[in-house]
């Protein structure tokens, strides 16, 4: 599906301004639409008494994109010692980061409990002995494997590296209680950019349900269940976005149920990442060339090491033409980058508005996993990311890499080990 026509309403009449300005490629993300997305959750969420939205940083780890959830009352969720970091320059303290690694080092669980340290979210039972020091709030990743069928993109739990299994479950808080932990939560993420709104739905009922198990088998009470992300947006024109209403209305009635259960509701928290900020963004490039073949290729001045998506898992992404319209003459190409890799394809045997040298190219969906996701093969540069500001101005919050960045790891003292 094209980014929404409420920012396309406000891009599209200035992006070639923007264009002349900046100059192209950049990714260019809008603050309205993300602010919007983030109180559509917070409203659908309000029913349930403690809830909470962990931006994923992994989907766009931009210190400006940061400030904008903090501003929100987000939280963020971490994977890394660099993504802990950006988070905490942001603001993020304490109970405002989820750390979920998975084959965590020494120094990252260091760093994860400095600085007023952060939600320690273990993968694996085998890191509890070797957390330095057991904090008070400890959270597990489970993975139901063959108790839950996962999504098409993120497969079958079974093959997942992700989580405890069903069997160490009990074992993993037991283990944690005796190295001093005292307040609990359960996290965990079985389906990525998921559409049906049943998956979370069923998640949600997948986590209460062990919750009450738990509890009752070690006497302990949590303080909180992380149902993850995955939550879907309709990147093909065709797809119907997720049903956000009903989503939230029965899994808020799935945490009313369990407090007449229980006594006690425990927190819902959510890690969105695409949800939050992928249709907020888009990649503006401009056609530099055009090869007729046997096929018809529009060439591009940016690649697949600024939006690998489509190379990587063939995924489809919008396209429009500024300027231009369906209703024109149009052809079927291949919109290509410059990278020696034949899947460097922006688009595939894509039907669009003839295209000559010069025209403003709009890739849509790229605010999650499009700038996060470059790399340097070849010796290419990631583009500059720009903001679409609620008031209406264009603010530079990434420069572009440059030469210099890509030779920058090669300056270094001599060290040489003799044998």
């Amino acid at each position: 599906m094209p980014i929404s026509q409420a920012f396309q309403d406000r891009l599209f009449p200035v992006l070639k301004n923007i264009a002349e300005h900046f100059g192209t490629p950049f990714h260019i993300y809008d603050e309205t639409g993300i602010r919007e997305t983030g109180q559509s959750l917070i409203d659908g969420f309000s029913g349930i008494e403690e809830f909470r939205e962990y931006f994923a940083v992994k989907a766009l780890p931009n210190p400006r994109i940061l400030a904008i959830m903090k501003d929100m009352g987000f939280g963020f969720d971490c994977s890394s010692v660099a993504e802990l970091l950006l988070s905490r320059q942001a603001g993020g303290r304490g109970d405002d980061l989820m750390f979920t690694s998975n084959n965590t080092s020494y120094e990252e669980f260091s760093v994860a409990a400095a600085d007023g340290g952060s939600v320690l979210n273990l993968d694996d039972i085998t890191l509890v002995p070797k957390v330095p020091q057991m904090p008070e709030l400890i959270c597990f990743r489970y993975n139901p494997g063959p108790r839950y069928s996962g999504n098409e993109i993120i497969g079958d739990p079974v093959e997942s590296k992700y989580g405890l299994s069903h069997e160490q479950v009990i074992s993993a808080y037991q283990e944690a209680i005796g190295r001093g932990a005292r307040r609990f939560g359960l996290h965990t993420m079985v389906v990525s950019n998921e559409l049906n709104y049943r998956y979370k739905v069923e998640t949600t009922r997948m986590l209460l349900e062990l919750v009450e198990k738990v509890s009752a088998e070690l006497d302990i009470r949590f303080e909180f269940i992380n149902i993850g992300g995955g939550l879907g947006i309709p990147y093909k024109p065709e797809d119907k976005p997720l049903d956000l209403h009903t989503m939230t209305g029965e899994i808020t009635n799935l945490f009313i149920r369990f407090k007449e259960r229980n006594g006690y509701m425990p927190g819902l928290y959510l890690e969105s990442g695409r949800y939050m900020t992928g249709p907020h963004g888009a990649l503006v490039v401009t056609a530099i060339n055009r090869k007729d073949i046997y096929r018809k290729y529009i060439g591009v001045d940016a690649c697949m090491s600024a939006l690998m998506r489509p190379g990587m898992y063939g995924a489809y992404h919008h396209i429009s033409v500024l300027g231009k319209n369906s209703h024109l003459k149009t052809e079927t190409v291949d919109v290509v980058g410059s990278l020696c890799e034949n899947n460097d394809k922006f688009a595939i045997q894509r039907t669009l508005p003839e295209i000559e040298d010069g025209d403003i190219l709009t890739i849509h969906d790229t605010g999650a996993h499009g700038h996060a996701m470059g790399f340097n093969y070849n010796g290419k540069l990631r583009p500059k990311e720009l903001l679409l500001r609620s008031d209406g101005a264009v603010e530079l919050i990434r420069r572009e890499e440059t030469v210099d960045d890509y030779f920058a790891t090669l300056a270094f003292e001599p060290d040489i080990m003799k044998l």
